[in-house]
């Protein structure tokens, strides 16, 4: 393993199973035993999911520490790890605090103190998903697109993932699950955190392999979804729990097998270029880093600039208006009469669809730029006008109609985080993109307060103290909350637009260009 550990492709594979581990989007989980054992109403728990979504988006500390432990590190000595090591550290502090209020082992703490429990407990993940994705950008420059897809994708699976092990280990037991989240993602990133490191060469055939975990995650959320309907039609017995969990764990483990086999063949084909060409070949990676360099803005620079704030516009519609459906997922599917088994199971299953939209953006916009030079921010702009399509029909009512609008809004929601980092790379370069990126990210969190606090909960409330009851019950709860989620939806595709036509020129004089150089290598 020791000689597995100093290659890319081993990177990718521990950068995968620290994403997989992540559990993120299973705030409706647990977000009803956190609403009673304080005693908050709808507006509170609202307020303390936004410091969820500030936590998990707002990684601007996470793209400077992985600024100063990458860049102009001559020891060698740091590196990923420092940032997967202050992740783990937040990730376990936040749950298990938050755990130890809910069960009552401390005292029941403040709003603000729960909210800032919320906040390290997810804003552990921005820390993780930067040292990974940064990482893999680096290790496969000209596949931007699919990497970002790769890692947002299996972070985006890992709530459905680790819902099947709460369904088989602590079912039932919501407080059991928040003490899970705080020992799992811990222990795997901890594990694992020395794997992922920066590696420069770079190799032709490298989307033959790297498209084979695109592949894999498919398979991962084809079973994942076979086995939700399975336990909807059927009860199944514990044996058959613990054989399903058997063979999703062999699923996870299988890009072990892409990372051993491409590390093969890259070695033969190093074994046989090494001699001839080799000048040419430096010469064509000094060339390119200088290409990379006249881009390379920094977060100063990069705020100046107009397409930096058409990005922002973008996100934080799409994106705010995306998780303040999810945040309130599980308020949605008993207002309109969904069992809480239901509930749960829509749950996973938007944590499918918002990967499916993670990979299947990030492949299909480096497919589309390759082969058609059709840029990504023109990608960007079609979800999010679909987006709103998925609102609207989550806002009609109709009997079934919650599974619909939800893989709309799931799938468009996951596909802007495969498109923003990636958009944000090849505007603003890659040197200081992690930094820019997470800064255009706290879009989310801003859009997601607004949306979900100011408009959707304060309806809500509205509604329900209008009947004098604290729930709610029927279309009218969300309609008009969603019909404005609808509206600012397509605000965000008309950002995306003029981003499109501002940045049309740019891509076909310096995007393309790169590459068709990395093309020729």
């Amino acid at each position: 393993m020791g000689r597995l550990s100093s290659n890319k492709w081993i990177a990718t594979v521990a950068s995968i199973w620290i994403q997989c581990s992540c559990g993120t989007d299973t705030f409706s989980i647990y977000s009803s035993i956190l609403k009673s054992s304080q005693g908050y109403d709808q507006s509170t728990l609202n307020t303390v999911s936004v410091f969820k979504d500030i936590g998990g988006n707002a990684g601007v500390l996470a793209g400077l520490l992985y600024s100063a432990v990458t860049v102009n590190n001559c020891s060698g000595f740091f590196g990923p790890w420092v940032v997967h090591v202050a992740g783990a550290i937040q990730s376990f502090l936040g749950y298990f605090f938050m755990w130890a209020s809910v069960v009552g082992l401390i005292e029941r703490p403040p709003v603000a103190l729960m909210c800032l429990f919320m906040f390290l407990s997810n804003h552990s993940s921005a820390f993780f998903t930067t040292a990974n994705v940064v990482t893999g950008l680096q290790n496969f420059p000209q596949s931007g697109g699919t990497i970002v897809g790769i890692m947002k994708g299996f972070l985006g699976i890992s709530g459905a993932i680790l819902i099947q092990v709460y369904g088989i280990f602590c079912k039932g037991k919501p407080s059991t699950f928040i003490l899970m989240l705080a020992l799992l993602p811990t222990f795997v990133s901890i594990v694992l955190m020395f794997f992922v490191r920066i590696h420069e060469a770079n190799t032709v055939d490298d989307m033959k392999h790297l498209n084979g975990f695109p592949i894999i995650a498919l398979m991962i959320a084809t079973y994942l979804i076979i086995i939700l309907n399975l336990e909807n039609i059927f009860s199944l017995p514990s044996w058959a729990h613990i054989i399903t969990f058997i063979l999703l764990l062999l699923l996870l483990a299988s890009p072990l097998g892409i990372a051993i086999k491409a590390q093969r063949e890259a070695k033969d084909a190093l074994a046989y270029h090494e001699l001839p060409d080799g000048e040419g070949q430096v010469n064509a990676l000094l060339d390119d880093k200088v290409l990379i360099d006249e881009e390379g803005m920094n977060l100063l620079q990069a705020i100046c600039n107009l397409n930096f704030w058409l990005l922002f516009m973008a996100m934080v519609c799409g994106m705010g208006s995306g998780l303040a459906v999810i945040n309130n997922f599980s308020q949605i599917g008993q207002s309109l009469n969904y069992t809480t088994v239901e509930v749960n199971n829509l749950v996973s299953l938007w944590s499918i669809w918002n990967f499916v939209g993670r990979i299947g953006a990030g492949y299909l916009s480096d497919y589309l730029l390759h082969t058609r030079g059709w840029t990504r921010p023109l990608l960007m702009a079609i979800t999010l006008a679909t987006m709103s399509v998925g609102h609207i029909v989550i806002a009609s009512g109709f009997p079934g109609i919650l599974y619909m609008g939800s893989i709309l809004v799931a799938i468009c929601y996951g596909s802007q985080w495969a498109l923003m980092p990636t958009i944000t790379s090849e505007i603003f370069g890659v040197r200081h993109m992690g930094t820019i990126f997470n800064t255009i990210g706290v879009a989310c969190p801003v859009g997601s307060y607004i949306f979900s606090v100011r408009i959707i909960g304060y309806i809500y409330d509205m509604e329900a103290g209008g009947e004098g009851y604290s729930s709610c019950f029927g279309t009218h709860c969300f309609m008009l909350s969603l019909l404005i989620m609808a509206s600012v939806a397509l605000l965000g595709s008309l950002a995306a637009f003029a981003l499109f036509f501002r940045t049309k020129r740019f891509y076909q004089l310096v995007v393309l260009k790169r590459l068709r150089q990395y093309a020729l290598r």
